[in-house]
């Protein structure tokens, strides 16, 4: 997925091998995406990575929803 755009993620060569990562974290965004399509529920995927927030998760599947609409038109 491509999240440029996202303010929520950053790309930093040579962390985690350039991947999109949550600002500030080591946790791909894709990570979070996948997590929270196969849990269904915020929850679990906040159980999963503690060190995120309800509305981080949250801005990241709307984001992740707004993009794969554009690109499905």
């Amino acid at each position: 997925m491509d999240w440029s755009g996202c303010e929520l993620v950053e790309v930093v060569p040579g962390k985690v091998s350039g991947q999109p990562l949550v600002k500030d974290t080591r946790i791909p965004a894709d990570f979070v995406i996948e997590s929270y399509e196969l849990a269904g529920s915020v929850d679990e995927v906040l159980e999963e990575f503690p060190r995120l927030t309800a509305e981080i998760v949250l801005q990241l599947v709307e984001f992740a929803r707004l993009r794969q609409g554009a690109t499905a038109a």
